[in-house]
């Protein structure tokens, strides 16, 4: 997959959905770099539920129109034993992605124990551990919220595999070279050899 070139870089919208607390972080993808753009937290305490998924599409919808990501990447839902929670986690999820994509953005999926590899190394990494190497990676100054963290931890997640997409059809694409020209090489090595051997 192409980065775009220039100034700008491409822009990572990372989305870590809650029905109480939804993070939110903006990162800059650009050459080998991930930068950090902007973090916050969409908090829905307090309110009826209706109104907080009203608030979360909301406030998302403003994160879009601020930072107009060129592409969205949201933690897949994971299953929960309690039935109530996990479907209160699947609105507010849906939610959010709803306003991404009526902000036009493509939104990719990815697993918490895969976000959680590409940042801390192991799958089953606690939120602290997250936190911190989100701080590390992106060198900020400060923590950010567990939530904002989490959520620039998807978006550096997206980065990483984006990256390695890239990387992957570059290299098939030398293979295909390589397979390409494999008949017309051996055409001239046997041509080759024919002369050599007439001139034996």
């Amino acid at each position: 997959m192409h980065l775009p070139e220039g100034a700008r870089g491409l822009l990572v919208l990372g989305l870590d959905p809650g029905s109480l607390a939804t993070g939110w972080g903006v990162v800059r993808i650009r050459g080998g770099e991930v930068l950090h753009v902007a973090h916050g937290v969409v908090s829905v305490r307090g309110t009826a539920f209706p109104e907080r998924l009203g608030l979360i599409h909301r406030e998302v919808a403003g994160v879009v129109s601020t930072h107009a990501p060129d592409e969205v990447a949201i933690e897949r839902v994971f299953m929960n034993r309690n039935v109530e929670a996990a479907l209160k986690l699947g609105q507010a999820r849906g939610a959010a992605l709803a306003a991404a994509l009526a902000g036009g953005c493509p939104v990719s999926e990815h697993a918490a124990t895969q976000v959680k590899q590409a940042i801390t190394g192991t799958g089953r990494a606690e939120k602290t551990q997250v936190q911190h190497m989100v701080t590390e990676l992106l060198g900020l100054a400060a923590a950010p919220p567990p939530d904002a963290a989490d959520a620039l931890a998807v978006a550096i997640c997206h980065a990483h595999q984006r990256r390695m997409q890239a990387r992957l059809a570059e290299v098939a694409g030398q293979v295909a070279g390589h397979a390409r020209m494999a008949p017309a090489a051996a055409e001239l090595l046997r041509l080759g050899w024919r002369r050599g051997g007439r001139r034996r």
